[in-house]
């Protein structure tokens, strides 16, 4: 059970970051806002935003539709900890691509693949994050390539594997960036162990795999 305490820390912090235009907190704030969702990053920084919006963005992001909502479900649920979790739940990963052009990586990502900008990050942008459903890939600017290309390709050094539920989502998802003229490594195919994968290169040579069900 989340302890109030702290929560009211995190509030605290949320509205410093956006009081020092901490670029990442505005994506979070039009996540949890409604009144900011169709507002750029940039205007969401330069919007007013007091304690009170910090902690209702607390609140939603626990479930709850208001900060005196989640006080009251806090004291009337039960705060009395048996004790400690006997098991850590990993609720996602998000894999890190290095790149050489964080603005080319997310018109690539945006306009071939689908996913969505969800930040960016410093003038000119060094890290950026994209997604698409429940994938998130944060982006990282490097000067030059991290991996030689030739050892990439001959070695097939996946950067990412993604995954979808069905067949026949593999065999749309290839035709959508078969479609919007994507590169790709190798086209859909069907492995011995039961899975269609194909495998498609960003700009940057990294090789970012999807797959799902061969039936």
């Amino acid at each position: 059970m989340p302890n109030l305490e702290n929560l009211k820390k995190q509030a605290k912090l949320i509205l410093r970051w956006h009081r020092e235009r901490h670029y990442p907190v505005a994506a979070q704030i039009r996540e949890h806002l409604p009144r900011f969702l169709n507002m750029p990053d940039s205007e969401i920084l330069a919007a007013s935003f007091k304690l009170s919006d910090a902690q209702e963005m607390i609140a939603r992001q626990q479930g709850f539709d208001s900060w005196q909502a989640l006080k009251t479900g806090l004291s009337t649920t039960s705060l009395k900890v048996k004790s400690s979790p006997s098991k850590v739940t990993i609720v996602s990963a998000e894999p890190q691509l290095f790149v050489t052009d964080i603005k080319r990586s997310c018109e690539f990502f945006r306009e071939k693949l689908g996913f969505s900008l969800v930040f960016s990050y410093g003038k000119p942008p060094y890290y950026a994050q994209v997604g698409r459903d429940a994938a998130r890939l944060n982006l990282r600017c490097v000067e030059r390539p991290v991996i030689e290309s030739t050892v990439r390709a001959r070695e097939e050094l996946l950067s990412v594997s993604m995954t979808v539920a069905t067949a026949d989502e593999i065999k749309l998802l290839f035709l959508e960036f078969q479609s919007a003229g994507v590169a790709l490594h190798q086209t859909l195919k069907k492995q011995p162990w039961g899975a269609k994968n194909f495998v498609v290169k960003d700009p940057d040579g990294n090789l970012l795999l999807f797959a799902g069900p061969a039936n």
